[in-house]
Order: C-alpha cells, then sequence, then structure tokens
C-alpha cells in the first residue's frame, strides 16, 4: 500500500507521526464505453452547450448560479475559502464510538506510525481499546478540511474514519413516513419481533461476500471463449 497523507496525530502536548493509508478498495470490473461497430473507445468532450464546439481546458472557468445569473469564481476566491494547510490532525474530543450514528461514516482509512512514533501510537491505541471511545479531529487532505474519527479496529491498529457534516445529510421531512394512523397492531409486532429474533446472530462480515462481479467475470470468460472458439471475437 501507498500512503496517500503524511502528518501526526496531535492532542494536549502529545504529537504522534503517522502515515494515511486507504483502508478500502474497489473491486468493481472496469468496464470501457464502446462503440458497438467497431468496439472503438467513446471519448468524452467538453462542449459549448449552445454552439456544440468543443471548449478547450484554458477558456473554462467555474461559476455558482444565483438566482439567473453566474458568479465566476478566480483562483485567489478558492484560495480564500481554503482552510489553513496543517500537517496534524488535531483531536478536538474524544467520544463513546456508540454515541455517534453510523449515518455521519464515511472513508476509512488506516493509520501506520512513523519512526520515533511507536509507543505513542500503541499507548492511545490500548487506551482508546480500554475506554471504548475514539477521537474526533479535523485535518487538510485535498484542500479541505475533513472530520474524522480516529479509533481501535480488529484491536491491532488505528483507524481514521472520515465524517460527514450535518449539512450533508439530506432532510426526510418531505418522504412519505407512516403515521400513527398507520401504526401495527400488538399481534403483528410479536409476530415481527419473533421474526427477527430467529434470524438473530452475532455479526461476523466473512458471512456477506460481493458474488455479482464473480458471475459477471466468468461469464465474460465463457462469452470469451465462445466468441473465440466461433471466430467472431473482437481484437484491437
Amino acid at each position: 500500500m501507498r500512503s496517500i497523507w503524511n502528518g501526526a496525530i496531535g492532542f494536549g502536548l502529545v504529537n504522534i507521526p503517522i502515515k494515511v493509508y486507504s483502508a478500502t478498495e474497489s473491486r468493481s470490473l472496469d468496464l470501457d464505453m464502446l462503440d458497438k461497430k467497431d468496439l472503438r473507445n467513446i471519448r468524452y468532450k467538453r462542449v459549448n452547450e449552445k454552439t456544440g464546439k468543443e471548449v478547450a481546458w484554458e477558456n473554462i472557468v467555474k461559476g455558482y448560479k444565483v438566482e439567473d445569473k453566474y458568479v465566476v469564481l478566480e483562483d485567489e476566491d478558492f484560495e480564500a475559502a481554503s482552510p489553513e494547510k496543517s500537517k496534524i490532525i488535531t483531536i478536538s474530543q474524544f467520544v463513546k464510538e456508540a454515541d455517534i450514528d453510523t449515518v455521519f461514516f464515511d472513508t476509512p482509512y488506516f493509520l501506520e506510525p512513523q519512526k520515533n512514533g511507536e509507543a505513542a501510537y500503541n499507548l492511545l491505541l490500548k487506551a482508546l481499546l480500554k475506554t471504548k471511545m475514539g477521537g474526533i479531529g479535523s485535518f487538510v487532505m485535498h484542500e479541505r478540511e475533513i472530520l474524522g474519527l480516529i479509533r481501535p479496529y480488529d484491536n491491532k491498529v488505528l483507524m481514521l474514519n472520515r465524517m460527514r457534516y450535518p449539512e450533508e445529510l439530506r432532510d426526510y421531512g418531505e418522504l412519505d413516513i407512516p403515521t400513527r394512523k398507520a401504526a401495527p397492531k400488538t399481534a403483528e409486532i410479536k409476530l415481527a419481533e419473533s421474526l427477527i429474533k430467529s434470524l438473530a446472530k452475532p455479526f461476523d462480515p466473512k458471512d456477506f461476500k460481493d458474488t455479482y462481479n464473480a458471475k459477471l467475470l466468468k461469464i465474460i470468460k465463457t462469452e470469451g471463449q465462445r466468441q473465440e472458439n466461433k471466430g467472431c471475437a473482437y481484437k484491437r
């Protein structure tokens, strides 16, 4: 794995140098968009919606629509709004993990101690395990201020869970949610509870597998062999 960010965890007088690594990877098959006639790759162009002509990168600007007009932003506008760059994940508070709704969790990252940071890293890991707490802090990555929770994972490594800000969550007020008029009967609740209990078991992530990609890849190999045997396979 290659680190995507280098810095340190900071809280109080403690400073732990760390490296950040992506904890997940996409398992989706990389499918290309092709022209059905000759299987050539489809290219996308940036075109003016009015003229239909392609626009060069140097002629493209960014703007935000206010009512019926666009306000064009310059590079200095983005720089003025950018958070102050820092190489410190500053922990502002410690919280019980159970107090955080999972809807706020986003991308996970592994944290690795850098040289001379191993002892402090292990100390924080053990302390968080014992208290069952996590540290909420912020840092800057890719010109954005990121909110994250530092917590133990698998009792062996510190993980940084990127978190969503409250304003990123949509309001469900417009949804047609059942009201008291649709309240279930006591017998129905008991039946539902019985069904839930019959299917209840400790969570083990190994019980769940993404079978779609495996099935699709098998179909691709079978179809490729069929076309080759038939003499109609496309070659580039």
